[in-house]
């Protein structure tokens, strides 16, 4: 078990905060990540695409019998688990849990923000997830279609990104929120511009640094995690764009990315 490697996917680019942190956290470990980069954003689009997205990501990762599944997407995490878990016998581990303990470990106030996709935001997972936790928690959502474009254009550090931050984020900051839950694995691309736009004051919840503290626990209780010294590799796919992911994931991982396929739509794993 422990020797197979962990499987990850995303919608695109976003997934790879998720890979970069289990990267630091488990050096050891063989790690497949797929960005379903043909039809990012998964946000906009129905419950029902999204669990055949899901559906179609996870079987292409069990066909390289990884030991567990990774759900580096916040949108798959919130309509598609539940499905995944019933279909697939391989251990099923999404982002959203994760980042709702952490919000409600780390809020003083209880005023808790979320940011995230149409998908996710509509699906109220996080404000439901955060409520079983802490009942008196109180939640403010908002979508910010925005935000994954940016990134998938590697627009992050663009002027632009801080004026739309600022326009999304406003809302939230009049509620005196003082914990910010970043619910779109796209989002810490962009954690400097949201920080400066709504203050240091607020606590902003990385959701792959949360799924990496959740997968030491996991790994250390399931299959105890590899203890081996030699460094584990890197595997990486997609359904397009292989050039312009190259690109923007060596700016986000700052290592040459050179393991990297893309795989076309129209193979066996996806019927």
């Amino acid at each position: 078990m422990s020797k197979r490697p962990i499987g990850i996917f995303d919608s695109g680019v976003g997934g790879l905060t998720v890979f970069s942190e289990i990267r630091k956290r488990f050096p050891a470990e063989d790690l497949i990540y797929f960005g379903d980069t043909a039809r990012v954003p998964y946000g906009p689009k129905s419950k029902s695409t999204i669990i055949d997205y899901s559906i179609q990501n996870t079987r292409f990762l069990n066909s390289y019998q990884v030991k567990l599944v990774i759900i580096a997407c916040n949108t798959s995490s919130a309509l598609a688990i539940d499905q995944l878990k019933e279909i697939f016998s391989v251990p099923i581990i999404g982002v959203l849990e994760p980042g709702a303990e952490q919000a409600v470990r780390n809020s003083k106030t209880g005023k808790i923000g979320i940011i995230g996709t149409e998908g996710t935001i509509n699906s109220q997972a996080y404000p439901n997830e955060i409520k079983r936790l802490n009942p008196q928690a109180e939640t403010f959502s908002i979508s910010c279609p925005l935000f994954v474009p940016l990134v998938e254009e590697g627009w992050y550090n663009h002027p632009v990104a801080l004026t739309i931050a600022k326009e999304y984020l406003s809302s939230l900051t009049a509620k005196n929120i003082d914990t910010l839950v970043l619910g779109c694995t796209h989002y810490p691309i962009l954690k400097r511009v949201i920080q400066e736009a709504v203050g240091e004051q607020i606590t902003l919840i990385d959701s792959a640094q949360a799924i990496a503290d959740y997968l030491d626990r996991y790994l250390r209780i399931q299959c105890e995690a590899e203890k081996e010294k030699t460094p584990g590799k890197d595997y990486f796919y997609v359904s397009d764009n292989e050039e312009k992911f190259r690109t923007i994931a060596s700016r986000i991982l700052n290592l040459e990315i050179s393991n990297l396929q893309r795989v076309k739509l129209a193979e066996s794993w996806f019927v």
